[in-house]
């Protein structure tokens, strides 16, 4: 059927993405019977090969900025598969044309989380792109970076909550910066940067982010205070 089918691309781009460097390094091999295409891969290995890409991490990381869905594809080599943009669906998406959605960076934690081989996980990046304005030369306001970064750590202290092994998370980014294929154009930064002048303005997302982490600073030293 085409759900089927569907479901059957979703299973490859996520050996694909998800799953094809973390599990050799894990010493599970490589995701072969879900993603064919990589039988080949056998042809290029030498005896002891996939016990040496073995190795025990400290902690993974994880990069998280929103999900793909994505259906069947005839015409597409290899995956069959190709992606659905957040426009044909009506979904809210940032200035890169990714879909916001909150729930990814918590199913992938938990993904990762099942793997009995990882001991820690750090956020490395999360965060989004938006149009962002100054105002009266002082003032940034970026309301839906703010909403993104509190959903989004809603779900990551979600997760952690639920017996996740998180240990960290860092927001993407601190300064508004030159990103790799796209240049100065889209803005992550919780600081705004007039590329010009290189004036720098805190936007309310980097406000409010400063205020969060002060406020659970102080909740943890009275916590503290309390068990001793």
């Amino acid at each position: 059927s085409v759900r089927e089918k569907d479901q059957q691309a979703a299973v490859r781009v996520d050996a694909l993405l998800n799953r094809l460097f973390i599990e050799p390094t894990l010493g599970l091999g490589y995701p072969i019977a879900d993603l064919r295409p990589l039988k080949k891969i056998e042809n290029y290995f030498k005896a002891g090969d996939e016990q040496k890409l073995k190795f025990d991490f400290d902690y993974i990381g994880i990069q998280n900025y929103t999900r793909e869905i994505v259906k069947y594809s005839f015409w597409t080599p290899y995956l069959k598969a190709k992606l659905v943009k957040p426009q044909e669906r009506n979904a809210d998406f940032t200035l890169m044309n990714w879909e916001v959605y909150p729930d990814s960076i918590y199913h992938i934690i938990k993904k990762y989380d099942n793997y009995s081989g990882i001991k820690n996980i750090y956020i490395t990046e999360n965060g989004a792109a938006f149009d962002d304005h100054v105002h009266d030369e002082d003032f940034v306001h970026d309301h839906q970076r703010k909403q993104y970064l509190q959903e989004h750590i809603h779900a990551v202290l979600k997760a952690k909550k639920e017996g996740a092994k998180v240990k960290g998370y860092f927001v993407w980014t601190w300064t508004d910066n030159f990103e790799w294929a796209e240049g100065f154009h889209p803005r992550f930064g919780l600081v705004y940067v007039d590329f010009k002048s290189q004036k720098r303005i805190i936007k309310n997302s980097g406000k409010w982010y400063s205020n969060f982490i002060n406020s659970h600073k102080q909740q943890e030293i009275i916590h503290k205070i309390i068990v001793k």
